[in-house]
């Protein structure tokens, strides 16, 4: 059973090591969108870890399901991975990790669910203040509009809401106080939200740092996902309408929220993505982000390799 404590060494190591260096590393800053990509990468690398762990810890403690897996596996490649020399460890193991794949499951989906039903409270909410327009109400008269809500309030805010139907909402007072390349800066830093999807990463982040409040890789991962989907949107935007545009709609919706100048360090991440708008250091080169690339695309690879490993040796 050398591939199952390969791979819970792998998992342990990805787990704690990985995650400092990824929070320490500034690349980042500079490639948000290719730093999701790694995290992503790590996280389903230890996931990978566990679920393989928990099928060669299946088949060593249950014979049906070896005889299942392995039916038409040479005896020698059965052999090759000491089933027999597992014992009662072996089905230890297979209790904690199917426990584990339970519990993540559990959590991902009560995570899933609480967010629609949010989303749907949230809706209703913008439905009875702001409802549709009939069809063909729209500019331009062929239906196809923008899903956008306008919300009376003296509060400048911007926010988006996912889903099938997704909606931007901006209030009066954003209206009010953006210019019109800010409110468009606004907007489109939205819609990078929504076209990406990073709702879903989200929701991830939370569920497993909330099913396994101990693991390390799992809380860096929520942190870092909130933090950096924030500065791909920036980029997504600034591409468009520029960066010090950008910088002043962050400044203009936030500056009557007390996050400038002396502040918790929670709220202190938005004089950050302002500083880093202004600074406009340029992108990595393109060999650096295949390599970054590259490197979590390994990370996805290793699991499978180890479990592999014992019975491609014995074949060849």
């Amino acid at each position: 059973m050398t591939a199952l404590l390969g791979l819970m060494l792998l998992c342990l190591l990805l787990s704690t090591a990985m995650p400092r260096l990824l929070v320490r590393a500034t690349w980042p800053e500079r490639e948000p969108v290719v730093a999701l990509g790694v995290w992503q990468c790590l996280v389903v690398s230890v996931l990978l870890c566990c679920g393989l762990g928990l099928v060669l810890a299946a088949s060593a403690a249950v014979p049906a399901v070896r005889e299942a897996l392995f039916r038409s596996a040479p005896r020698q490649v059965v052999d090759a991975y000491g089933f027999a020399d597992a014992g009662l460890w072996g089905a230890a193991a297979a209790l904690v990790l199917a426990y584990g794949g339970l519990h993540t499951a559990v959590a991902l989906a009560r995570e899933v669910r609480a967010a629609r039903a949010a989303r749907s409270l949230c809706q209703a909410e913008l439905a009875r203040l702001a409802p549709d327009l009939p069809p063909g109400a729209g500019a331009g008269g062929d239906g196809a509009r923008e899903r956008l809500v306008v919300l009376e309030s003296l509060q400048p805010e911007a926010w988006s809401l996912p889903g099938p139907a997704a909606r931007l909402v901006v209030t009066t007072g954003a209206l009010r106080r953006l210019s019109d390349r800010e409110l468009a800066a606004v907007l489109d830093h939205e819609r990078g939200h929504v076209r990406a999807r990073h709702h879903w990463l989200l929701q991830c982040g939370e569920a497993l740092a909330a099913g396994f409040p101990g693991v390390a890789v799992f809380a860096a991962f929520r942190d870092e996902v909130g933090r950096l989907v924030e500065l791909a949107a920036d980029d997504a935007a600034s591409r468009r309408h520029g960066r010090l545009a950008t910088a002043l709609a962050l400044v203009e919706l936030n500056s009557g929220r007390g996050v400038f100048g002396t502040c918790p360090a929670q709220r202190a991440e938005v004089p950050r993505r302002v500083d880093r708008l202004l600074a406009g250091e340029p992108r990595l080169p393109v060999r650096h982000r295949v390599r970054l690339t590259a490197a979590g695309l390994t990370a996805l690879a290793v699991p499978l390799l180890l479990a592999l490993a014992p019975g491609l040796h014995a074949l060849l």
